[in-house]
């Protein structure tokens, strides 16, 4: 069985915001897949993105 080691990190979502704003518009941010409301206290969230055309 062949390992890969693949490099992960922490990204805030702030950074994300950051790096989308070249070609992207937020459309969505959640704390979960049911889209409960993201706030200061989420522990993860779910962002939807769209391309700008």
């Amino acid at each position: 069985m062949d390992v890969v080691s693949i490099p992960f990190r922490y990204v805030w979502p702030a950074e994300l915001d950051l790096m989308a704003r070249r070609g992207m518009t937020l459309r969505g941010r959640w704390s979960g897949w049911q889209r409960e409301p993201f706030t200061s206290e989420s522990r993860r969230h779910i962002s939807l993105w769209e391309k700008i055309a």
